[in-house]
């Protein structure tokens, strides 16, 4: 059974470190759904709306990824995490494309609970995926290349066997874990800190787990990864 774990020394390094997991199989991700869609566009509307003209790095949730990043030696000013790079993206146009209804998914739950929340296809892996700290024999594939780059060693990823999945933990995802409509079996990773938001990601991974299986009429499995309980089988 393919299993998500994260590394012991991530824990040093972060010991407020937590998250809310959930996986599915057997998903259609090709049709647009349209509660889907429609939840993405209320729930940008809503954001949009409830941050104008605020700086999003002051909100807990960024605030937390930012610290947790200066405290790695990277600079959140040049490597945006995820929740506040999509939040800047709201606030700049007001609205965000339909991609798919997976990645719609993971957008909307993002901007609800401002939490970062990964996706990915469990079919790309090999035989799970962690988050740890990459050595020289790591591989990333930028999106829109076809040749991977080299990784240095120490820096935090989310990798499956020497495949890195998202560079500097939850900055950039490779184009190997790309979401795609051929998708039908996803991990969701939803990174949270203890005394932070760990009550938001446990609402945001029972919510998500709730449309899942009413959306898409397949089961899906939780979890939750802390330092006690480093690993999640799915």
């Amino acid at each position: 059974m393919p299993c998500f774990t994260v590394a012991g020394d991530v824990f040093e390094a972060l010991p407020q470190y937590c998250l809310g997991t959930a996986a599915v199989r057997g998903i259609d991700n090709h049709k647009t759904r349209e509660r889907i869609a429609a939840l993405l566009d209320r729930r940008v509307q809503e954001f949009a709306q409830a941050h104008a003209g605020e700086n999003v790095r002051d909100l807990p949730g960024v605030k937390a990824c930012r610290e947790a990043f200066q405290a790695l030696g990277m600079n959140p000013n040049k490597f945006l995490c995820s929740i506040e790079a999509l939040a800047k993206r709201v606030q700049k146009g007001g609205q965000l494309p339909h991609i798919n209804p997976i990645v719609d998914m993971g957008n909307a739950f993002s901007l609800q609970y401002l939490l970062p929340m990964g996706a990915h296809d469990i079919a790309k892996m090999d035989g799970g995926i962690s988050v740890r700290f990459s050595t020289e024999e790591d591989r990333f594939l930028p999106m829109g290349e076809e040749t991977p780059e080299s990784m240095p060693a120490g820096e935090l990823v989310y990798v499956s066997g020497h495949t890195v999945k998202t560079r500097r933990w939850i900055w950039r995802q490779s184009g190997d874990g790309k979401i795609t409509g051929e998708t039908s079996c996803v991990f969701f990773p939803i990174d949270a800190f203890r005394g932070v938001n760990d009550a938001q990601a446990l609402q945001a991974r029972d919510e998500l787990a709730a449309l899942l299986r009413e959306e898409f009429g397949c089961e899906a499995v939780t979890g939750w990864v802390d330092r006690e309980h480093p690993t999640f089988e799915f």
